[in-house]
């Protein structure tokens, strides 16, 4: 008992220290995971799942990969992917069935896959998943179109190749029996999956539409309620539960009125604590002989999920599309395969295995062998490839602007017509609506949210500023972004007026995001916008200094940036307005006495001209 127990702790601090370390390397954390698990299992033996855990060991895969995918289908919202455009859709449905078909025969030539084997590998390679996808972008930062497509294609096809290996799965363990038999047992199958799915989501749905539980026990209950549709569903019809919990999530996913904003959230303490341990036991599980086994065989399917079945899917998928050819030759380079594949893929091996199928045992190692090959090569290569193919963003100068108040979006389209990418995020709905009808783009929620993290486009943005009257969570959105984008990068402002101690920043903080200056706050600017003050834009030249400027506006001006070779220099507490140079385009608000007064000196000095 003592040994599980320092088993279970070395797992946790294992899980923390290897998803650290995948954040500060800019890699997916599942690369130091599979690296850990490895060590700890077949290197250095230390870690034998099997031995450590014995019966209860499939219980505790088979309760976390429900969780996975019941995890993954709540992201699966039918009418965002109609959003994102058409070569999303084709890429989550012709371009998976073309991936699974190429996969599908080499893993049946190459391998000897007995054809049933070869189709439920097809479909566990399907899958690539934003746990993979999204840190690789930030890395390698492709221009905003591709970066989405990458990361919608992750966000869909999880639950989609995740329900597409889950149906292969249903069928070859059916398929022993006799014709009409296995119809039978089958459509059973289905019937519960789909239908008891359907009908948990809804009830889980108007549970958390009327409220009728606490806010604290809702991520507490839905996590409860999976655990136990997935086993009553196995209770009912033998393997249906994985099903099950899949069209459960899909459902909650699409019902309309159901906030799940918060179960999504729920998703990040569960990645650490639960996903990152189930993979490390995983990777720990591998025999390194059954991995050399593969021979040029395995070598020779991953050169084909790499070199044929991706560049097959992309460029089918993108006919008809206004993709250019480097966009399509990016595209069919990157897509790594993340932790469903790994996860779904050891359930099933066990099943089969103890079923008696033939060449089950290899389907782990082969599997590893594709997550391995795509995420190393992929990750390192990606960037160079980016930037050869001329497809890179380059210098990411857009601003992520947390607050969507009349000023935050008078700032946002002065910079979008300067061809600076910004998004709006905001918590207050009338808000978001408002930024949307300026045709600015918005994310309504939390951008330190894990719902974020999915959702929330950030390709293209550099900097972040903070510009709301929400003090408790201005800071927790200022130190997420700290993570992200570096100290330097993320401007707040001053919120010293705050009336509660525990309010308060610190004044290191203070200096160090002191956004358009030390004593600049939101109530103030707030005051001046409600009071009739613009934002102007105004060219400091030689002949027109800042001086000038000074003098023309006096203190109704209050300098915000100014934008100097297509680069944005924020104005703060510790870079004030002395340092503004010439032959820079300067963007301030400036009061509505001080236009008048200005305009008003302007016309009495032209009359002057014209009486001389």
């Amino acid at each position: 008992m003592e040994k599980i127990s320092a088993t279970l702790a070395l797992l946790g601090i294992l899980s923390l220290f290897c998803q650290w370390l995948g954040w500060k390397l800019r890699l997916p954390a599942i690369l130091p995971l599979l690296i850990a698990g490895l060590i700890l299992g077949p290197a250095l033996g230390v870690l034998n799942p099997d031995e450590l855990f014995g019966n209860l060991l499939f219980p505790i895969i088979s309760l976390g990969v429900a969780v996975i995918l019941f995890e993954g289908s709540l992201t699966l919202n039918f009418k965002e992917i109609k959003n994102h455009g058409r070569m999303v859709t084709s890429l989550v449905t012709v371009g998976a069935a073309v991936t699974w078909v190429c996969v599908t025969l080499a893993a049946y030539w190459l391998v000897g896959f007995s054809f049933e084997i070869a189709m439920l590998f097809g479909a566990l390679v399907v899958v690539t998943g934003p746990t993979v996808i999204v840190p690789m972008l930030r890395s390698v930062k492709p221009t905003s179109k591709l970066a989405s497509i990458l990361r919608w294609e992750g966000i869909v096809i999880d639950p989609l190749g995740a329900l597409l290996a889950v149906l292969v799965f249903e069928y070859i363990a059916y398929s022993s029996e006799s014709g009409n038999h296995v119809l039978m047992a089958l459509g059973l199958m289905l019937s519960v999956g789909f239908g008891l799915g359907a009908l948990s989501g809804y009830v889980v749905g108007t549970v958390l539409r009327k409220n009728m539980l606490p806010h604290y026990l809702q991520n507490t209950a839905v996590l409860t309620i999976v655990l136990a549709v997935f086993v009553g569903s196995n209770l009912l019809r033998e393997e249906s539960g994985l099903l099950t919990v899949t069209v459960m999530g899909i459902w909650l996913a699409n019902m309309r009125g159901v906030d799940i904003a918060e179960i999504l959230e729920f998703k990040e303490t569960l990645t650490v604590l639960l996903i990152s341990a189930l993979f490390i036991l995983l990777a720990a599980r591998l025999d390194s002989s059954a991995m050399l086994d593969l021979g040029w065989g395995g070598l020779g399917l991953l050169l084909v999920v790499m070199f044929i079945a991706r560049p097959l899917s992309i460029w089918i998928s993108a006919i008809g599309s206004s993709l250019q050819s480097n966009d399509k030759w990016f595209l069919s380079w990157v897509a790594p395969r993340g932790i469903v594949a790994a996860a779904v893929s050891s359930l099933f091996a066990i099943k089969l295995e103890n079923l008696g199928y033939e060449g089950a045992q290899h389907i782990v190692p082969l599997v590893f062998l594709v997550i391995i090959g795509t995420v190393v090569v992929q990750s390192l290569t990606a960037g160079r490839w980016a930037k050869w193919l001329g497809v890179a963003a380059g210098s990411n100068q857009g601003v992520l602007i947390f607050g969507a108040s009349p000023f935050a979006r008078d700032l946002a389209k002065v910079l979008q017509a300067r061809q600076f990418r910004t998004v709006l995020a905001d918590t207050n709905w009338d808000n978001i609506r408002l930024a949307r009808m300026d045709n600015i783009p918005v994310y309504f929620g939390n951008p330190a949210s894990e719902h974020a993290e999915n959702y929330l486009d950030l390709t293209g943005i550099g900097r972040v500023f903070i510009i709301s009257p929400y003090r408790q969570i201005n800071p927790l959105v200022s130190f997420h972004f700290q993570d992200v984008y570096g100290m330097h990068k993320v401007f707040s402002l001053n919120s010293s007026e705050a009336s509660s101690a525990r309010h308060q920043m610190s004044e290191t903080h203070v200096k160090q995001l002191s956004l358009f200056g030390e004593h600049v706050s939101y109530a103030k600017l707030s005051s001046l916008v409600a009071k009739g003050a613009v934002i102007k834009t105004t060219n400091i030249t030689e002949n027109f200094t800042y001086q000038h400027f000074v003098s023309r506006y006096g203190d109704g001006a209050l300098p915000l940036l100014y934008i100097k070779d297509k680069k944005i220099q924020v104005i703060t507490g510790n870079a004030g307005v002395a340092t503004i140079p010439a032959d820079v385009e300067l963007v301030s608000l400036i009061s509505a006495h001080a236009l008048q007064e200005a305009k008003t000196a302007s016309q009495t000095q032209t009359d002057t001209a014209k009486a001389t």
